[in-house]
């Protein structure tokens, strides 16, 4: 009786507060590598605390608040106590299905996709990351390389090359070795910037001919290091038997980037990709000289070099 009214007159109480200091979540993954958030909420309540929070803890935060003298409120505060400047207010009013489509327009005007994966000069984020940054501080640094020469130039690339394409297509019109979010996707795109690698290292050698500046690229091996501490507690429980009996240490993985880089006599082999510190052959499709020629001309412009 009295009890079931009194809950029932708690959770309207509650349900009118929430209308009234409306608190907005909404995550974004800003990187690859690790789940920013933004969201909204008034300048008291468990909203205000949890953006607070979030921005100490690197996130960008937007403030989705009903009342704009509210939210600008609640906007200095939030920056003030988290000491971040990654923290926006953005009107909303949910009782309003206008306010609420400007919000969505604006938001989606303004925020990057979370899946974008796109570099800040808009190149797709794998091939920025694993080859387009690469390749502008390798050219940027040749001429100093080739004054303190001998000098080598490593890539460290993957057995997974072996898995990659180059779509030229792709990369003309968006900038990015492939498109989608999923596992699948991501690995293959990881596999395409791969072949980059090892595409670059060709070409690169081929460039460098008459120099003391030699290249290699090469496979690590399956290396039991952090790369899995952003995934999920169960995964990293799971890869545990994995890692221990078929990865290697961090000691054995950086060999082969070590013999590349100071074993002498291995001039000759300029241009070759390395595997447990020796030479492996490639298929065709990792030493194509039109594709490498290709790949360099385009990389050249996306970075600027021409």
């Amino acid at each position: 009786g009295k009890s079931v009214i009194f809950i029932i007159f708690i959770i309207i109480i509650v349900s009118l507060f929430i209308y009234l200091f409306i608190i907005i979540i909404i995550i974004i993954p800003r990187r690859v590598e690790a789940v920013l958030a933004a969201k909204g909420d008034h300048n008291t309540g468990i909203g205000k605390t949890t953006a607070i929070d979030l921005a100490k803890r690197g996130a960008r935060v937007i403030l989705a608040c009903r009342s704009q003298q509210r939210g600008e409120a609640a906007l200095a505060e939030v920056k003030r106590e988290s000491g971040s400047s990654q923290v926006v207010f953005m009107q909303l009013d949910l009782a309003s299905l206008k306010s609420v489509r400007d919000f969505a327009e604006t938001f989606l005007r303004t925020e990057p996709s979370p899946h974008s994966g796109k570099t800040k000069d808009g190149l797709g984020l794998m091939f920025g990351v694993n080859h387009i940054g690469h390749f502008l501080l390798t050219n940027l640094l040749l001429d100093r390389l080739k004054e303190c020469g001998p000098s080598r130039v490593i890539n460290v690339a993957s057995v997974g090359h072996n898995f990659g394409i180059i779509d030229f297509n792709c990369l003309n019109t968006h900038k990015a070795l492939g498109q989608g979010d999923s596992f699948y996707d991501v690995l293959k795109i990881y596999c395409n910037s791969k072949l980059c690698n090892v595409l670059f290292t060709h070409e690169l050698a081929k460039r460098l001919q008459g120099t003391k500046v030699t290249c290699y690229s090469l496979h690590p091996g399956a290396i039991n290091s952090e790369l899995a501490r952003n995934t999920s507690s169960l995964f990293q429980v799971l890869l545990i038997p994995i890692t221990a009996f078929f990865f290697k240490n961090t000691v054995q993985g950086a060999q082969t980037t070590l013999h590349c880089a100071l074993q002498e006599g291995l001039e000759p082999l300029s241009g070759r990709y390395f595997s447990n510190c020796t030479a492996r052959n490639l298929y065709p499709k990792a030493k194509d000289d039109v594709a490498a020629k290709k790949l360099w001309e385009l990389s050249e412009r996306l970075s600027g070099l021409v």
